[in-house]
């Protein structure tokens, strides 16, 4: 079941690639939302790689394409949203980028936690 999902999230992913270059050149532009777009596409490349390696995911890539959605989704709303929304989406990536950076640091002896397996 996982192997079936997995294969159809990565052609699913493959064919958007594929239909955003083909609208990138019709229009014949390229823009900030297309490239966040296409690098949301390569990180669900990504996530599907590590899955397929180690049965797991981490918890920072979904939020790492989480804070690329936010970040593109607040680019394409351009002039037309409204201020304060903004400052909610912008409240929402940093507290996003806080739960990576903590990820990130709970294992480290910079917050002076230590693991159970590594008490002394």
């Amino acid at each position: 079941m996982q192997l079936g999902l997995l294969i159809i999230i990565l052609l699913s992913t493959i064919i958007a690639i594929f239909i955003e270059i083909i609208n990138m050149y019709e229009v014949k532009t390229v823009t900030l939302a297309d490239l966040l777009l296409m690098f949301l596409y390569l990180e669900v490349m990504a996530m599907v790689r590590v899955f397929w390696e180690e049965q797991s995911i981490r918890i920072t890539l979904p939020l790492l394409i989480a804070i690329t959605a936010l970040s593109r989704f607040i680019i394409m709303q351009g002039k037309e949203m409204d201020p304060s929304a903004l400052v909610y989406q912008s409240g929402a990536i940093l507290l996003i980028a806080f739960a990576i950076v903590v990820m990130r640091l709970r294992h480290s002896s910079k917050l002076g936690i230590q693991s159970k397996n590594k008490k002394k």
